[in-house]
């Protein structure tokens, strides 16, 4: 008896796929058409954490009252603090004595989070960029995503800079954000005030 196979019953060469593309956790969750739907979402509800620290503070304050009403854009002002905020508006000369407290308070914030630069002191230093206690730039600190021009910018300016970050949240890519490198416990603790270490003998 012939046991040979015949050609429809010959075995298949193996079919060899293409990796998957690694993505970052969310990446991998969203598929693309939540992914324009979660854009969506953050570009129309950002809760905004105005870290006032000069004169450009009193101009993000009336771009949200009723005249320009910013509010109608979707953006949310005066977060009840950092870790409730999508925004962080830096206004104002940054020192470098208040240089760590800006950064502490964005590491504070949920991701995905955003900062726009406020006026030309949060910019480059401003009127003061030659003085030996001012930060050159809020940037030298935090990475920010929007800079308004200005001393003091005015408060359409301000709009501008809320609608050209809402255009960069709708074309975000989760990929690209979330990436699929994590940050290292050492790198998440880097920069935090330790707890004090209690002696073996005191008293708890």
């Amino acid at each position: 008896m012939d046991v040979t196979p015949t050609p429809s019953e010959t075995p298949a060469e193996p079919v060899y796929l293409p990796e998957p593309k690694r993505l970052g956790a969310l990446a991998r969750l969203a598929p693309e058409p939540m992914k324009v739907v979660l854009n969506w979402g953050r570009r129309y509800s950002l809760w905004v954490f105005n870290f006032g620290l000069a004169c450009c503070a009193i101009e993000f304050i009336a771009a949200s009252m009723a005249r320009h009403d910013f509010i109608r854009l979707g953006v949310i002002p005066f977060a009840p603090g950092p870790r409730q905020a999508d925004l962080m508006v830096v206004s104002g000369t940054v020192t470098d004595k208040m240089a760590p407290a800006v950064k502490r308070l964005y590491e504070q914030m949920p991701e995905p989070k955003y900062v726009i630069s406020f006026g030309a002191c949060s910019n480059c230093g401003g009127p003061y960029w030659d003085s030996y206690s001012v930060t050159k730039g809020v940037d030298q600190i935090i990475p920010v995503d929007v800079y308004v021009p200005g001393c003091p910018p005015r408060p359409e300016a301000l709009l501008q800079g809320i609608l050209k970050l809402q255009e960069k949240i709708a074309r975000e890519s989760l990929e690209e954000r979330y990436g699929t490198t994590r940050p290292s416990t050492a790198a998440l603790q880097s920069g935090l005030v330790q707890p004090p270490v209690k002696a073996s003998g005191e008293d708890r």
